[in-house]
Protein backbone atom coordinates (compact mmCIF):
# COMPACT_ATOMS: atom_id res chain seq x y z
CA UNK A 1 0.00 0.00 0.00
CA UNK A 2 1.30 3.33 -0.99
CA UNK A 3 -0.34 6.26 0.53
CA UNK A 4 0.88 10.02 -0.12
CA UNK A 5 1.42 11.18 3.55
CA UNK A 6 2.81 14.91 2.58
CA UNK A 7 2.10 16.93 -0.57
CA UNK A 8 3.47 20.37 -1.11
CA UNK A 9 2.91 23.33 -3.83
CA UNK A 10 2.08 22.06 -6.92
CA UNK A 11 1.15 18.17 -7.05
CA UNK A 12 -0.86 15.50 -9.06
CA UNK A 13 -2.33 14.09 -5.95
CA UNK A 14 -2.76 15.36 -2.61
CA UNK A 15 -2.64 13.83 0.97
CA UNK A 16 -4.27 10.52 2.00
CA UNK A 17 -4.16 9.28 -1.76
CA UNK A 18 -3.49 5.61 -2.02
CA UNK A 19 -2.63 3.09 -4.30
CA UNK A 20 -2.60 -1.00 -3.85
CA UNK A 21 0.45 -2.49 -5.41
CA UNK A 22 0.19 -6.21 -6.36
CA UNK A 23 3.26 -8.62 -6.78
CA UNK A 24 3.04 -8.44 -10.49
CA UNK A 25 2.86 -5.04 -10.79
CA UNK A 26 -0.91 -4.40 -10.90
CA UNK A 27 -2.31 -1.62 -9.41
CA UNK A 28 -5.89 0.19 -7.70
CA UNK A 29 -5.80 3.41 -7.00
CA UNK A 30 -3.29 6.47 -7.92
CA UNK A 31 -0.82 8.41 -6.22
CA UNK A 32 -0.42 10.59 -9.40
CA UNK A 33 0.48 8.90 -12.71
CA UNK A 34 3.53 9.25 -14.86
CA UNK A 35 7.15 8.64 -13.34
CA UNK A 36 6.32 9.41 -10.01
CA UNK A 37 3.46 6.34 -10.15
CA UNK A 38 6.26 4.37 -11.81
CA UNK A 39 9.29 4.66 -9.11
CA UNK A 40 6.53 3.71 -6.72
CA UNK A 41 5.61 1.00 -8.13
CA UNK A 42 9.19 -0.40 -8.43
CA UNK A 43 9.86 0.60 -4.74
CA UNK A 44 6.95 -1.13 -3.53
CA UNK A 45 8.15 -3.94 -4.91
CA UNK A 46 11.68 -4.43 -3.31
CA UNK A 47 9.11 -3.70 -0.20
CA UNK A 48 7.14 -6.63 -0.63
CA UNK A 49 10.48 -8.75 -1.21
CA UNK A 50 11.83 -7.02 1.71
CA UNK A 51 8.81 -7.02 4.17
CA UNK A 52 9.73 -3.64 5.10
CA UNK A 53 8.23 -0.35 4.89
CA UNK A 54 9.76 2.44 3.38
CA UNK A 55 9.44 6.98 2.91
CA UNK A 56 9.95 8.12 0.09
CA UNK A 57 10.42 11.83 -0.93
CA UNK A 58 9.57 12.93 -4.29
CA UNK A 59 10.78 16.61 -6.23
CA UNK A 60 8.30 17.42 -8.71
CA UNK A 61 10.46 20.54 -9.39
CA UNK A 62 11.49 20.47 -12.96
CA UNK A 63 13.44 18.69 -15.20
CA UNK A 64 16.78 18.18 -13.05
CA UNK A 65 17.63 14.36 -13.25
CA UNK A 66 16.18 13.34 -9.73
CA UNK A 67 12.95 14.97 -10.31
CA UNK A 68 9.93 12.79 -10.88
CA UNK A 69 7.91 15.69 -12.85
CA UNK A 70 7.22 19.55 -13.35
CA UNK A 71 4.68 20.07 -11.87
CA UNK A 72 6.52 22.14 -8.82
CA UNK A 73 5.91 20.67 -5.45
CA UNK A 74 6.87 18.31 -3.09
CA UNK A 75 5.22 14.65 -1.92
CA UNK A 76 6.06 12.05 1.05
CA UNK A 77 4.68 8.84 0.12
CA UNK A 78 5.07 6.07 2.69
CA UNK A 79 4.91 2.17 1.20
CA UNK A 80 4.30 -0.53 3.08
CA UNK A 81 3.87 -4.31 2.97
CA UNK A 82 0.33 -6.24 3.31
CA UNK A 83 1.98 -9.47 4.32
CA UNK A 84 -0.48 -12.38 4.44
CA UNK A 85 -0.80 -14.44 7.62
CA UNK A 86 1.91 -16.73 9.15
CA UNK A 87 1.20 -20.47 8.00
CA UNK A 88 2.95 -23.57 8.66
CA UNK A 89 3.81 -26.04 6.02
CA UNK A 90 4.09 -29.77 8.35
CA UNK A 91 5.14 -32.37 6.01
CA UNK A 92 4.80 -35.85 8.26
CA UNK A 93 1.41 -36.74 9.87
CA UNK A 94 2.70 -38.69 12.12
CA UNK A 95 3.00 -38.15 16.54
CA UNK A 96 5.23 -35.42 15.88
CA UNK A 97 3.28 -33.80 12.89
CA UNK A 98 0.24 -33.99 14.81
CA UNK A 99 1.20 -32.31 17.92
CA UNK A 100 2.89 -29.54 16.03
CA UNK A 101 0.10 -28.70 14.02
CA UNK A 102 -2.24 -28.63 17.40
CA UNK A 103 0.11 -25.99 18.83
CA UNK A 104 0.89 -23.70 15.78
CA UNK A 105 -2.98 -24.03 15.44
CA UNK A 106 -3.30 -22.34 19.35
CA UNK A 107 -0.80 -19.97 18.27
CA UNK A 108 -2.61 -18.27 15.56
CA UNK A 109 -0.43 -20.12 12.33
CA UNK A 110 -2.79 -21.12 9.41
CA UNK A 111 -1.61 -24.93 9.64
CA UNK A 112 -1.52 -27.04 6.47
CA UNK A 113 -0.34 -30.85 6.91
CA UNK A 114 1.18 -33.16 3.99
CA UNK A 115 1.95 -36.85 3.96
CA UNK A 116 1.93 -39.29 1.48
CA UNK A 117 -0.37 -41.78 3.40
CA UNK A 118 -3.35 -41.29 3.50
CA UNK A 119 -4.84 -43.41 6.56
CA UNK A 120 -2.75 -40.80 8.50
CA UNK A 121 -3.71 -37.49 6.94
CA UNK A 122 -7.11 -37.15 7.82
CA UNK A 123 -9.28 -34.58 9.54
CA UNK A 124 -9.83 -37.14 12.27
CA UNK A 125 -5.73 -37.99 12.92
CA UNK A 126 -4.98 -34.29 12.60
CA UNK A 127 -7.84 -32.41 13.26
CA UNK A 128 -6.43 -28.74 14.00
CA UNK A 129 -4.90 -28.71 10.47
CA UNK A 130 -6.59 -25.77 7.99
CA UNK A 131 -5.75 -27.83 4.93
CA UNK A 132 -4.45 -31.36 4.34
CA UNK A 133 -2.69 -32.60 1.12
CA UNK A 134 -2.01 -36.35 0.63
CA UNK A 135 0.68 -37.71 -1.99
CA UNK A 136 3.89 -37.67 -3.26
CA UNK A 137 6.04 -34.80 -1.09
CA UNK A 138 8.19 -33.83 -3.53
CA UNK A 139 4.88 -32.99 -5.59
CA UNK A 140 2.71 -31.88 -2.56
CA UNK A 141 5.25 -28.86 -1.68
CA UNK A 142 4.71 -27.31 -5.21
CA UNK A 143 1.20 -27.20 -4.95
CA UNK A 144 1.77 -25.03 -1.54
CA UNK A 145 2.22 -21.25 -2.03
CA UNK A 146 5.40 -20.50 0.11
CA UNK A 147 6.02 -17.17 0.66
CA UNK A 148 8.67 -15.05 3.43
CA UNK A 149 5.13 -15.87 5.94
CA UNK A 150 5.69 -19.56 5.94
CA UNK A 151 7.65 -21.54 8.34
CA UNK A 152 8.25 -25.17 6.93
CA UNK A 153 8.36 -28.19 9.54
CA UNK A 154 9.70 -31.10 8.07
CA UNK A 155 8.91 -34.28 10.50
CA UNK A 156 9.16 -36.82 8.11
CA UNK A 157 9.85 -40.49 8.72
CA UNK A 158 13.24 -41.04 6.11
CA UNK A 159 15.33 -38.78 5.56
CA UNK A 160 14.86 -39.76 1.95
CA UNK A 161 11.70 -38.07 2.07
CA UNK A 162 13.29 -34.16 3.37
CA UNK A 163 16.05 -34.95 0.38
CA UNK A 164 12.84 -35.31 -2.05
CA UNK A 165 11.49 -32.13 -0.85
CA UNK A 166 14.46 -29.59 0.10
CA UNK A 167 16.04 -28.64 -2.85
CA UNK A 168 12.40 -27.23 -4.31
CA UNK A 169 11.65 -25.42 -0.82
CA UNK A 170 15.73 -24.23 -0.51
CA UNK A 171 14.47 -22.06 -4.38
CA UNK A 172 11.33 -20.53 -2.10
CA UNK A 173 11.49 -17.38 0.15
CA UNK A 174 10.58 -19.49 3.06
CA UNK A 175 11.19 -17.72 6.36
CA UNK A 176 12.20 -21.13 7.99
CA UNK A 177 13.22 -24.56 7.01
CA UNK A 178 13.31 -26.78 10.39
CA UNK A 179 14.02 -31.30 9.36
CA UNK A 180 13.91 -32.81 12.63
CA UNK A 181 16.27 -35.88 12.84
CA UNK A 182 19.62 -36.80 14.68
CA UNK A 183 22.90 -35.36 13.43
CA UNK A 184 23.96 -38.34 12.00
CA UNK A 185 20.96 -38.22 9.62
CA UNK A 186 21.22 -34.61 8.87
CA UNK A 187 24.84 -35.11 7.74
CA UNK A 188 23.46 -37.92 5.75
CA UNK A 189 21.01 -35.66 4.14
CA UNK A 190 23.60 -33.06 3.82
CA UNK A 191 25.63 -35.27 1.68
CA UNK A 192 23.06 -36.41 -0.36
CA UNK A 193 21.73 -32.85 -0.94
CA UNK A 194 25.32 -31.84 -2.12
CA UNK A 195 24.90 -34.95 -4.69
CA UNK A 196 22.46 -33.26 -6.42
CA UNK A 197 23.90 -30.28 -6.68
CA UNK A 198 22.52 -28.09 -3.98
CA UNK A 199 24.88 -25.40 -3.06
CA UNK A 200 26.21 -25.12 0.57
CA UNK A 201 25.20 -21.48 1.26
CA UNK A 202 21.54 -22.80 0.66
CA UNK A 203 21.71 -25.85 3.19
CA UNK A 204 23.05 -23.79 5.55
CA UNK A 205 19.63 -21.76 5.93
CA UNK A 206 17.86 -25.26 6.99
CA UNK A 207 17.87 -26.01 10.94
CA UNK A 208 18.75 -29.21 12.00
CA UNK A 209 18.50 -30.77 14.15
CA UNK A 210 15.16 -28.99 14.26
CA UNK A 211 14.03 -27.19 17.70
CA UNK A 212 15.32 -25.09 20.77
CA UNK A 213 17.61 -27.28 22.75
CA UNK A 214 15.18 -27.84 25.82
CA UNK A 215 16.30 -31.79 25.88
CA UNK A 216 12.46 -32.43 24.62
CA UNK A 217 11.14 -36.15 24.02
CA UNK A 218 7.76 -36.44 23.80
CA UNK A 219 6.18 -35.38 20.72
CA UNK A 220 4.38 -32.49 22.36
CA UNK A 221 7.35 -31.37 23.82
CA UNK A 222 9.21 -31.94 20.62
CA UNK A 223 6.34 -29.81 19.16
CA UNK A 224 7.03 -27.05 22.11
CA UNK A 225 11.04 -26.49 20.97
CA UNK A 226 10.05 -26.32 17.65
CA UNK A 227 7.27 -23.50 17.62
CA UNK A 228 9.77 -22.01 19.84
CA UNK A 229 12.56 -22.04 17.75
CA UNK A 230 9.87 -20.32 15.03
CA UNK A 231 8.53 -17.73 17.31
CA UNK A 232 11.98 -16.92 17.91
CA UNK A 233 13.04 -15.98 14.23
CA UNK A 234 9.29 -14.52 12.94
CA UNK A 235 10.54 -11.86 16.03
CA UNK A 236 13.83 -11.48 15.24
CA UNK A 237 12.98 -11.06 11.33
CA UNK A 238 10.18 -9.20 12.72
CA UNK A 239 12.61 -6.50 14.57
CA UNK A 240 14.26 -6.65 11.51
CA UNK A 241 11.56 -5.26 9.71
CA UNK A 242 10.41 -2.32 11.89
CA UNK A 243 13.98 -1.14 12.47
CA UNK A 244 15.03 2.08 11.27
CA UNK A 245 16.69 1.81 7.83
CA UNK A 246 20.03 3.52 7.25
CA UNK A 247 19.59 6.76 6.48
CA UNK A 248 20.99 8.18 2.92
CA UNK A 249 19.66 10.93 0.73
CA UNK A 250 17.13 9.85 -2.02
CA UNK A 251 17.75 10.35 -5.59
CA UNK A 252 14.06 11.67 -5.76
CA UNK A 253 14.54 14.23 -3.03
CA UNK A 254 17.19 16.36 -4.85
CA UNK A 255 19.39 16.02 -1.59
CA UNK A 256 17.47 16.81 0.77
Amino acid sequence: MATVIRARGSVPRGATARMLIYPDGRTQGTVGGGELEHRVIQTALEVLRSGQARLEHYSLAGPRSESVGVCGGEMEVFIEPILPPPQVLILGAGHVGKAVAHLARWLGFRVIVADDRPELCTPEQIPDADELLVGSLGEVVRQVPINAQTYVISVTRSYTLDVETLPYLLETEAAYIGVIGSRRRWVTATKALQERGVPEEAIRRIHSPIGLAIHAETPEEIAVSIMAEIIQVRNRRERLRSAPAPSAPSSDSGGR
